[in-house]
């Protein structure tokens, strides 16, 4: 079943020299799955998160022939109805909570806000639902870290709370920009499982965007790379380290191996075709 179809998707920023384009020509659907986009930083990556929530600020312009979430078409929706659509039945953890996080508002306070925001229920239940997912992301004091204030707490706990907060509605659809990318080797593993529960239980779609080849590679179920703006390649997540494109492969072998040890890893060589060349086929 696919929940989420995006058809020619760009983004552009006007600047001195002329017109930007951050996201040029993306397409591809999402079903009950979990789809990884990677990519260099710069590559569209994030943008292209951003984008499908109408999320990119002025001047910066987003358009595409659709985006269509069960078959409406998020673009001809007007900002108050995309308000609904935002949280409710697609959430996005943002990469660095430091910036995602009030830093004048404890973490509860926000945390209940996000919960009244798309449920209706007593202070309790609300608080309970937040403990219950401050538990679920491996918070070890729950209670502390709710009467605590964003800079209280460390990158990594702030990381986990944002993701908390995001899974409170039980979204339909899970953005996930680097998600665990300040957690440590543990705590990873509990929130990919937390995901992956998700994904199986509850027939979320996930699109998981990370620099992280290997993770994704032995999470995703399908892998989108992304070049300049383009997606250049699409293929099974499994079948990652048999890509064909030199961008690709490129990165792969940038990766440092412990079963295939080299004295100096291969740095990767650009070529100005990977730009200008069309999407690829079967992204679907």
């Amino acid at each position: 079943m696919t929940r989420l179809e995006v058809e020619n998707l760009w983004v552009k920023f006007p600047t001195r020299n002329g017109i930007f384009d951050a996201v040029r020509g993306v397409s591809f659907s999402l079903g009950e799955e979990r789809l990884g986009i990677v990519g260099e930083s710069g590559s569209g990556k994030s943008m292209t998160g951003r984008a499908i929530l109408r999320l990119i600020r002025k001047p910066g312009e987003v358009t595409a022939n659709h985006i269509s979430l069960d078959g409406e078409d998020l673009l001809q929706l007007s900002e108050r109805e995309m308000r609904r659509i935002r949280g409710q039945r697609i959430s996005m953890i943002m990469q660095d909570p430091k910036f995602s996080l009030n830093p004048v508002m404890t973490v509860g306070e926000q945390m209940l806000e996000s919960y009244a925001q798309q449920a209706k229920g007593t202070r309790q239940q609300a608080k309970d639902k937040v403990l219950e997912m401050l538990e679920a992301v491996a918070i070890r004091d729950p209670l502390r870290v709710i009467n605590a204030y964003p800079h209280e707490l460390s990158g990594g706990m702030g990381q986990r709370i944002m993701i908390a907060m995001m899974l409170i509605p039980d979204p339909d659809i899970l953005i996930a920009d680097e998600p665990t990318s300040a957690l440590d080797v543990s705590v990873q593993t509990q929130v990919l499982n937390i995901l992956d529960k998700l994904v199986r239980d509850r027939g979320m779609g996930l699109i998981f965007i990370s620099h992280d080849l290997n993770l994704v590679s032995a999470f995703c179920d399908r892998v989108l790379i992304m070049y300049s703006g383009r997606i250049v390649e699409a293929c099974a997540a499994d079948k990652l380290h048999e890509a064909t494109h030199p961008y690709t492969q490129g990165l792969l072998k940038s990766l440092p191996r412990l079963d295939a040890p080299q004295e100096r890893l291969q740095v990767l060589d650009r070529d100005p075709a990977w730009a200008k060349a069309d999407s690829v086929s079967g992204i679907r």
